[in-house]
């Protein structure tokens, strides 16, 4: 099997392992699929293609499925490692004020796989920052997600190839250099409807982690 076959096969795992675990809360809580789309504002039929690896779910949309089983966004992701830091990193970061993050790029940042979607973090956590940063690797293919709206704000600028962004019922394509910002109340979704992976800066509101 060459590398990009495994590849396709973890991150196939990983999806899977998101929907598993929205699954295993959900079912914690006592909380029927039409429960926890009362408390998310998620539909039915969305979450049911979640937890069954058919539907990828974008961290905006997890967050509301996160808060309304009481979990944080990261307990969704059982693969990620935990962060290791050295003591010139703890040293950086202990000095730093609590009003500002400094993150190198020499230092991996935590991804997030979900469906087609990749998710680096750009920044630290900061108690007073507000502001999440992240640099999305969104792969080609995969099943629309049903616009949503959600608390906050959203920026997206594209970096490499293409996104199909819809704003409130209308689509738009962005290229290279063209970016969006809306209230995140205003429905939304973002795909990739091209044969190359999309590259994209994406900062919301509020933190997701």
């Amino acid at each position: 099997m060459g590398t990009s076959e495994r590849r396709s096969g973890e991150e196939l795992d990983r999806h899977d392992a998101v929907g598993a675990r929205m699954r295993q809360f959900r079912k914690e809580r006592g909380l029927t699929l039409r429960g926890l789309a009362t408390h998310s504002g998620l539909s039915i039929g969305f979450l049911s293609q979640v937890e069954r690896g058919i539907s990828s779910i974008g961290l905006t949309a997890l967050n509301s499925v996160a808060t309304a089983l009481d979990h944080s966004v990261a307990e969704f992701f059982n693969d990620v490692p935990p962060e290791e830091e050295t003591e010139e990193e703890h040293a950086t970061v202990s000095h730093l004020p609590s009003h500002f993050t400094l993150t190198r790029s020499a230092t991996a940042a935590t991804e997030y796989i979900s469906g087609q979607q990749t998710y680096r973090m750009l920044s630290a956590r900061g108690p007073n920052l507000v502001l999440e940063p992240l640099l999305v690797h969104i792969a080609p293919g995969g099943k629309r997600e049903n616009s949503y709206g959600h608390a906050g704000e959203e920026f997206a600028f594209v970096l490499e190839g293409e996104l199909l962004y819809e704003v409130d019922g209308v689509e738009h394509r962005l290229y290279p250099g063209d970016s969006v910002h809306l209230r995140s109340t205003v429905p939304h979704s973002m795909f990739n409807d091209t044969d190359r992976v999309t590259t994209v800066v994406s900062v919301v509101t509020p933190r997701l982690f």
